[in-house]
Parts: C-alpha cells; structure tokens; sequence
C-alpha cells in the first residue's frame, strides 16, 4: 500500500524513526542495522516500507534497501515470525550475513535472537534455503549445481555435500565423477 516514504528525519532511535513528509510525521519501525547507516536528523531520507495491519494496529516498517525489505517480507511469510520477530533477527546480522548462514544452514546465528530456538531456526533455514541459497553458495559448489543436488538426493545434508565437494580434486570435471569421488570421502566418515 505505502511503497516508500521520503522526507525529512525528525527524530530517531534504534527502534524507530519520524519522517517528516510535508508536515505530516509517519513513525517507521527499523532494525538497529538500519539506524547505524540513516542520515543525521534533518536530513532527507528515502525508506522503502512495509504496512502491518491488524485488528488494532497499522504499522509501517522501514528499509534502506529494496532487499532488506523483500528479505523482511519472506521472513514475515514463515508461520510464527511476525514483523517484530523479523525486526529482532533483522538486529543480529546485516541481512547479506543472514542469508550466507540460511543457504549454509548455519542456525547458530538465528538462535542468537531472542525468543528463536533451534526449531524456529531450523523452520526459518528450510522454508528460506531455496529462496537464498543460489545467491550466496560458490558456484562450484552451490546448490544450484548438478553435483550438489545428486548428493542431496541422496539423503546428504547440503553442509555435508559441500564440504565433500570441496575435497574433491579440482581435475574431476564430469558432474558423475565428482559425485563419486564425494560419495567416497562421504562413505569414509
């Protein structure tokens, strides 16, 4: 509904801000990622927003990137991970570190936020790990490539398969052949 809003900032804190837009002041909820990079009050600021609405409540959230702002959204598209949920995760890590630790499966990050466990993390990384994951995997061993997804299917944990991958010598170059050359150091654990 609101796309963005731009104007001047009237007041700020680590949770929210004030933006004056032709004498009206719309408070936009932010992570503390965002405070520590927007412009001094007074100064002009653009933030692209997301509209929270319930029974009680209109809430607007505000990002200075068009990718905080979708990565937000997926988070807030998990069942139990509300818009202050995704705010507090959003407060650990930039989101580029977030979505690295989602593709690598590495819940440790996500259990350092208040109120996520290991499930909730774990529920977080297997709703979000297609939707990161080819952004942020080497190509040579990323999820989007053959080898990575022969070992997935059968049965091996994406970490496992890429730390597999990793050993095998950089000769092999015939996805068959390198899926079993990691089937073998696989099979010597």
């Amino acid at each position: 509904m609101i796309g963005f809003i731009e104007g001047k900032i009237e007041y700020s804190t680590d949770r929210y801000v004030i933006v004056d837009v032709n004498g009206v002041g719309y408070k936009i909820y932010i992570s503390a990622n965002i405070f520590k990079k927007l412009p001094k009050v007074n100064e002009k600021v653009k933030l692209y927003t997301h509209l929270h609405v319930r029974e009680d409540i209109m809430d607007l959230y505000g990002f200075l990137d068009k990718k905080d702002l979708e990565f937000f959204e997926m988070l807030i598209s998990i069942s139990g991970i509300g818009p202050k949920g995704a705010t507090n995760i959003l407060n650990v890590a930039s989101v580029e570190t977030l979505k690295k630790a989602i593709a690598n499966e590495e819940s440790s990050i996500l259990t350092k936020v208040s109120g996520i466990g290991k499930k909730t993390a774990e529920k977080i990384i297997l709703e979000l790990k297609n939707k990161v994951s080819g952004d942020y995997l080497d190509e040579k061993y990323g999820a989007g490539s053959e080898a990575i997804d022969a070992l997935v299917g059968l049965g091996y944990k994406l970490r496992e398969a890429r730390e597999a991958l990793k050993k095998v010598p950089e000769d092999i170059k015939e996805v068959g052949d390198k899926v079993k050359a990691a089937l073998k150091l696989l099979g010597k654990k």
